[in-house]
């Protein structure tokens, strides 16, 4: 017999059930509603098994379950499964680029979304020979509800050791998998953070990075925005330049109303990148802010030019 737990609700639903708890007359009926839930679950799970299986799809993987690594739907890292979607086939030359998504803030930590958004740019750039692969960091999900474990830290200083070194073994991981030549990673916000990071603590093997609104310096992108930095466990892409394998080639781009990770942070960055003797560039792209830096045409361009130089 198949066992359901609380968890078992869908994410938004169960966001809803915590909120009772905020209104008096409803706490008394807080067991109704959850149970409720739990048989809408019931039928959702089984009503749509079947069809799951045959499309592809899958389902959230618990803390204790085993991690179904198939690297293309989930890849094993280190201790946490996470969630991908992976677009193109290897070939006799592969190159491997990875999409990390940013940090999703949202006043209302329940109207918390999806981070799937970069499945489109990965879904632009499949090919025979270039396997892209959209990655979901841990503790978030996608619009299907597959979540990758792990903890996000999506509250705040997000960019732990452990959250980069978890990244990072997806990559190693991937990499041995579709015996990758070259790989490329493509970040956004968050995203170009972590990729940033794991540039410099594991040289080599990355061969080049977009990294689109990254706040390179993570204590002066606090301080910016809160006037202290509180975030005090997270690591930086600045403090790793002189790490960096010297073959590596980056582009950081940034919108010019981008009022979150400003365009001072790449720009320092690729400064500092280039006084290393890194091949590195910086692009402004005027009147575009913080998360549509990644559907312009700037973006798309600096993408193609990284696989056509790692080819």
């Amino acid at each position: 017999m198949t066992k359901f737990r609380l968890s078992a609700i869908p994410v938004r639903m169960r966001t809803q059930i915590e909120r009772i708890d905020q209104v008096p007359y409803l706490q008394a009926k807080r067991s109704y509603i959850t149970a409720i839930a739990l048989l809408l679950a019931v039928f959702v799970s089984t009503g749509h098994a079947t069809a799951q299986g045959a499309s592809g799809q899958i389902g959230a993987v618990g803390a204790n379950e085993p991690c179904v690594a198939d690297n293309k739907t989930r890849v094993a890292a280190g201790n946490e499964c996470l969630v991908i979607k992976t677009y193109g086939e290897p070939a006799e030359r592969t190159s491997l680029i990875i999409f990390i998504h940013g940090d999703g803030y949202r006043r209302d930590p329940a109207d918390y979304g999806p981070s799937d958004y970069m499945y489109r740019n990965a879904r632009k750039h499949g090919a025979k020979g270039i396997v892209a692969v959209g990655l979901i960091r841990p503790g978030y999900f996608d619009v299907k509800g597959n979540r990758s474990t792990g903890n996000s830290y999506r509250k705040g200083d997000n960019y732990r050791p452990q959250v980069i070194a978890t990244v990072a073994a997806a990559v190693k991981t991937l990499k041995k998998h579709y015996k990758a030549d070259t790989v490329v990673l493509v970040g956004h916000s968050g995203g170009s953070a972590i990729s940033g990071v794991i540039l410099g603590q594991y040289p080599g093997l990355v061969d080049a990075a977009v990294l689109g609104s990254c706040a390179c310096n993570i204590p002066e992108w606090r301080t910016s925005r809160r006037g202290y930095n509180n975030w005090t466990r997270s690591l930086s892409p600045h403090s790793y330049v002189d790490k960096i394998d010297e073959k590596t080639k980056v582009i950081a781009i940034t919108g010019g109303d981008d009022k979150n990770t400003k365009s001072v942070f790449a720009r320092d960055y690729v400064a500092s990148l280039k006084a290393k003797e890194i091949d590195a560039s910086f692009i402004e792209v005027p009147g575009v802010g913080h998360n549509g830096i990644v559907r312009t045409i700037e973006f798309e361009t600096a993408i193609n030019e990284m696989l056509a130089e790692q080819r």
